[in-house]
């Protein structure tokens, strides 16, 4: 298979990815600006291959549970352990707010871990697969605030200050609005995105470490977001402790992550959705 066919195999893939319903091929084509018999022919070879079904009547198109099936074995090996969890359990009861870990994994960040502490009112529920966009969320800031600023530039350079979801009236837009945020990060030691990844929603973040020696590699964010409403300034020292506090802790039980995953090091270079409860 050539390299196109491969970039087409996955584009295809990243569009069905978020469909609930089956779409149609002239959907696909135009969302994707290939024609359609070129379409067509990528979509056959994944039906074949069982990555992708067809509707029973018409040209629609939707993602097999293959995908799903392999997204959740990966996930159970890599994912943290038991007691990373239950300390980000800890924040969440502690402030009341929605808590996420992400890893660093080449030049991205993942979601791996989450919990709810919101139990009545307003309450932020985003998607977990959503993709991490750097420049405008405060877990993306607080890593690239860690790395030297010519590599976190450039990592964000080479992927343009777009995304292929829907962000903030407020996002960072060009180079010198994202140097002047990730100086305002190091200086005050923790990330902030207020309208920014999500209208309505605001978050802080902290990076933590592979374990607690000085110098030790940065491995990993930790965020607490929620509505505006209630993740305000007057509340940013406080919840900024609880994060370091937090990251102090995971970084304490890191290494028994790796230990649990046979010795393997982490690779480190060094919608939106509202609901009343």
């Amino acid at each position: 298979m050539s390299v196109v066919a491969i970039e087409r195999c996955l584009q295809l893939i990243e569009v069905l990815a978020g469909e609930a319903e089956p779409v149609e091929l002239s959907v696909l084509a135009s969302r994707l600006r290939m024609p359609v018999s070129a379409v067509h022919r990528t979509l056959t070879t994944l039906v074949k291959s069982g990555w992708v079904v067809q509707a029973e009547a018409g040209q629609a198109y939707a993602l097999s549970l293959r995908l799903s099936t392999l997204a959740f074995r990966n996930l159970d090996v890599r994912a943290v352990p038991d007691i990373v969890q239950e300390i980000l359990d800890r924040l969440a009861r502690r402030t009341h707010e929605y808590c996420r870990l992400a890893i660093v994994e080449h030049e991205d960040l993942v979601w791996v871990a989450r919990a709810q502490g919101a139990t009545t009112g307003l309450r932020y529920d985003p998607d977990m697969g959503q993709e991490i966009v750097l420049h405008a969320t405060a877990n993306g800031k607080a890593w690239l605030s860690t790395l030297p600023e010519n590599e976190a530039l450039r990592i964000v350079c080479a992927r343009g200050f777009g995304a292929r979801r829907a962000l903030g009236p407020r996002v960072i837009g060009d180079v010198d609005d994202l140097r002047r945020h990730l100086g305002e990060t190091r200086a005050r030691g923790y990330a902030v995105a207020v309208d920014e990844a999500e209208p309505g929603t605001a978050a802080i973040a902290v990076p933590f470490h592979a374990d607690t020696e000085a110098g030790s590699p940065v491995v990993g964010t930790i965020s607490i977001a929620g509505p505006l409403m209630r993740i305000t300034p007057d509340r940013y020292d406080d919840l900024s402790r609880e994060l370091h506090a937090t990251a102090a802790e995971v970084s304490a039980v890191w290494p028994t992550r790796i230990r649990q995953r046979g010795g393997a090091r982490m690779n480190s270079p060094q919608g939106r959705r509202m609901v009343i409860a």
